[in-house]
């Protein structure tokens, strides 16, 4: 290729990463993209609007899977920066923030990174804390900070506003996030992609009898498509366990 040539090829590469920032997360190879899904109201069977979430409160929603459930928060303040971060391989990948009118309203898969805990109709060990929460950080040492992610099971705590970045516990990697896309026109949600280290394949072979009963059906492994449907965790599961450090 003709020097000409190759710069401008480097050009046009940049100016494509610049207009669509997901080109850049997928370099590291931890962009996964699976069918452009809409959040519905689980009552009204309506687009879920951003006026409509409730800051602080706790949502669930199923993505990229029918058995996969995901956590939509709405943090209360704009979170507008990029963040690196890897898996547990080492694998790099960058998280691009928070989305919707504010820019603040975050997602993530609600699978632990540590045994995968997750919410379940009968109980789920891990939920979104608005308010302040004690527990014990990356050097065990007792910290306390609103807006947590915490898993009681083995007490690993995430960052929603950082991408879902470990702050404490045996967790290995931050929580894989949901790649959103808010349509202005519509004022509607959709789920895009999973940003960060999967984990469905281990999550399917280790709870496969159950997420098949709870979900009465054997394709539990089946990619959502058209729409899925958002409810709050309290709607979801009949008890939320809460514990602090």
């Amino acid at each position: 290729m003709k020097r000409r040539g190759f710069v401008k090829l480097c050009a046009t590469a940049v100016a494509g990463v610049t207009a669509s920032p997901q080109l850049l997360a997928s370099t590291g190879q931890e962009y996964h993209r699976y069918g452009r899904v809409a959040l519905i109201d689980s009552h009204t069977r309506e687009p879920v609007k951003a006026a409509a979430l409730d800051v602080g409160e706790t949502y669930i929603f199923h993505y990229p899977f029918v058995s996969t459930p995901c956590f939509l928060i709405d943090l209360g303040k704009s979170v507008k920066a990029k963040v690196n971060l890897q898996t547990r391989e080492g694998k790099r990948y960058r998280w691009q923030g928070g989305c919707g009118p504010g820019s603040s309203v975050v997602a993530f898969s609600a699978i632990c990174a540590h045994k995968m805990s997750h919410p379940a109709p009968s109980v789920s060990f891990i939920n979104y804390r608005h308010g302040e929460t004690r527990f014990r950080n990356s050097n065990d040492e007792i910290e306390q900070r609103p807006g947590v992610i915490y898993c009681c099971s083995e007490k690993s705590v995430y960052d929603p506003a950082f991408g879902g970045r470990v702050l404490g516990g045996p967790a290995p990697q931050p929580l894989a996030a949901i790649d959103l896309e808010f349509d202005e026109g519509e004022d509607a949600f959709y789920a895009t992609a999973t940003i960060g280290g999967e984990m469905f394949e281990r999550y399917f072979a280790s709870f496969h009898d159950r997420l098949v009963l709870q979900h009465g059906r054997t394709d539990i492994d089946s990619v959502m498509s058209g729409s899925t449907e958002l409810l709050r965790l309290r709607d979801y599961t009949q008890n939320a366990v809460n514990c602090q450090a």
